[in-house]
């Protein structure tokens, strides 16, 4: 039996029939509304008419196109509106009075500002359910303040704990906060739908990036909870465990995770050097810890006698974790995302072909499909607001006018994947 995902797609979806109006921009609330459409919610993402979604306009670029903005807007419909204008706010209001929930990132306040307060979206609709993320939440003296990724990862902790030493902190590689804080959200939005498919009474859910990222603190944090002591940063080593880490090798560097004691006697093993095993500087995981430096060196020592994929392979024929340290490039390409179907082929509306990852979850052995492509800016407006009931004229004067706006060329019918 093949151990490849099943390529067909899923007939029907967890979230199929939630609609969800999408408020949000950059990362953390389209990172939400992805994972929701993922699972079959219809997103509606409304974006402005002067230039939309702020992270179409930041790098990389394939051609005219953000990959930025592409990374996060599968399987959504964009609608653009001047929400600054009565008439888009009254089609924003239309579409809300028919929508499941409504994802928002904005500053505390800004939804009052635009005469969206919780008591007039309960009079719009009141089985609404919002979800709401700010930087750093609703409440104490930050409250007001921009909250961006990297410096949540500054005043949360999070940088103080990755790099080289505690004299060379960085900032994790990837947007971090901004990810994990929109699964968050979409947790709870989820969660909220359950409460009121139950006759329960959830009306707003909410977190923010640094909630999440202080959240992410695990045993980090509950370190300088309890014993009021400030962890480092171990470089490529685990915190608390050894050996766990990146090692040089005969070719190319590998990480390796010796979690158990079981795990410990066949590494040595596999090594070559059972007497390791024996030494009582090393005896427990709490004695490997003390004297990691030491142990590191005798462990690369011996790891620079073969090349990487030699040692990978033993190493996990044994059951012990290790692997390359792969570059992107690299482990899209591997094997193993593709048996997994984590590529995706997909097509925008002015025909040029875009690959994108899948969302990544599988539901009875069957992974969630793309099923369109991120959407050029306005490129479902006409189709929106025909469902709303609006006839040719009334779309076009609304169009005319500047309240809505849609790409000037779509690709020919059928030209979309």
């Amino acid at each position: 039996m093949s151990d490849s995902f099943p390529q067909k797609e899923n007939p029907l979806l967890p979230l199929s029939g939630i609609r969800v109006i999408d408020l949000s921009r950059a990362l953390a609330g389209p990172y939400c509304t992805a994972l929701l459409a993922d699972m079959g919610a219809d997103v509606i993402k409304i974006e402005t008419v002067t230039g939309g979604d702020s992270s179409r306009s930041w790098p990389p670029f394939d051609g005219d196109h953000s990959l930025y903005f592409d990374s996060t807007n599968r399987n959504k419909k964009s609608i653009s509106l001047d929400l600054y204008s009565d008439a888009g706010r009254e089609l924003l209001a239309g579409l809300l009075a028919d929508a499941d929930a409504l994802v928002e990132n904005f500053k505390p306040g800004t939804m009052e500002k635009m005469g969206l307060a919780a008591e007039r979206l309960r009079a719009i609709n009141p089985r609404l359910i919002v979800s709401s993320i700010t930087g750093y939440g609703t409440a104490g003296p930050w409250k007001d303040r921009a909250g961006l990724d990297q410096v949540i990862q500054a005043t949360s902790g999070l940088t103080s704990v990755t790099g080289r030493s505690a004299e060379e902190t960085y900032r994790v590689g990837i947007p971090i906060v901004d990810i994990t804080t929109g699964m968050v959200s979409a947790f709870a939005l989820v969660s909220a739908l359950y409460a009121r498919a139950r006759g329960g009474d959830a009306h707003n859910v909410s977190t923010s990036l640094f909630e999440t990222a202080l959240g992410l603190s695990a045993f980090q944090g509950q370190t300088a909870l309890t014993l009021d002591r400030a962890p480092e940063p171990q470089g490529n080593n685990h915190p608390t465990i050894a050996p766990y880490g990146a090692f040089a090798t005969a070719s190319d560097d590998i990480v390796v995770a010796v979690a158990t004691e079981s795990q410990w006697a066949a590494f040595c093993s596999v090594i070559g050097r059972i007497d390791l095993a024996e030494e009582p500087r090393f005896a427990t995981g709490r004695d490997r810890a003390l004297h990691r430096e030491e142990l590191n060196d005798l462990i690369t020592r011996e790891l620079s006698t073969r090349p990487a994929t030699a040692w990978i392979e033993e190493l996990n024929g044994v059951g012990i974790p290790s692997g390359p340290v792969f570059d992107y490039v690299q482990a899209v390409s591997s094997d193993q995302a593709r048996a997994l179907g984590l590529i995706a082929e997909t097509r925008r509306a002015d025909g040029t072909q875009l690959r994108v990852l899948r969302g990544p979850v599988s539901i009875d052995r069957v992974p969630t499909p793309v099923r369109q492509a991120p959407p050029a800016l306005g490129e479902h407006s006409r189709e929106i607001l025909s469902d709303m009931g609006l006839d040719d004229e009334q779309i076009n004067r609304l169009m005319a006018e500047g309240i809505v706006r849609e790409p000037a060329v779509l690709a020919p019918s059928g030209a979309t994947a």
